[in-house]
């Protein structure tokens, strides 16, 4: 799948959304190949998974340490242009869950996030964005998972209703809302 010919054609949730999709858009029409590489300090491709149990009503959420709340499972691209596979690996990574089933081959939100000046591993990495893909992952509530000490402290699944209680983060939260508004407004 061409992702570019992808994002022209999504059809976001809403007025926010839509304004997101433009700017990857943009982003990946300026920056091509470069959007997924890391390397590219203007911003480069992250992918994130919202993992849901069976009945859709509980989410596989990790407590990630650099950001101090409760969070979706993701990363970046570093090169792979398959978004689908970096939410796969990912999953697998942060949280030990080994049978996991996309619902969707397809991103069913899209988003720009800013990520702030942080260090990481002791380097200084400098403000810049994260044009995120996100995938509606299927996963079995009663499998054991993990926690990836570099990076969360705890995994866990959240109800819906309590995802609003465990998120700091005010920008994410707001993705967080309309992820679960369109899962319950589409039933998927």
């Amino acid at each position: 799948m061409d992702f570019l010919e992808f994002l022209k054609n999504y059809q976001a949730f809403n007025e926010e959304e839509e304004a997101e999709r433009k700017e990857i858009v943009q982003f990946v029409q300026a920056f091509g190949d470069k959007s997924y590489d890391r390397d590219n300090l203007v911003g480069h491709f992250s992918s994130s998974a919202w993992i849901v149990n069976k009945d859709r009503s509980k989410v596989l959420m990790i407590y990630h340490n650099m950001y101090k709340t409760w969070a979706w499972v993701g990363g970046h691209a570093d090169g792979d242009k398959d978004l689908l596979h970096v939410a796969l690996k990912e999953t697998q990574e942060e949280t030990g869950l080994t049978n996991v089933k996309p619902v969707f081959d397809t991103p069913i939100d899209l988003n720009m996030m800013v990520v702030h000046n942080h260090y990481k591993r002791g380097a200084f990495v400098p403000r810049h964005l994260h044009p995120n893909a996100v995938y509606l992952l299927e996963a079995d509530e009663n499998e054991p998972i993990r926690i990836k000490e570099d990076e969360n402290s705890a995994v866990g699944w959240l109800a819906f209703d309590e995802v609003k209680d465990y998120v700091t983060n005010e920008y994410t939260i707001v993705y967080y809302q309309r992820i679960m508004e369109k899962i319950r407004k589409y039933k998927w």
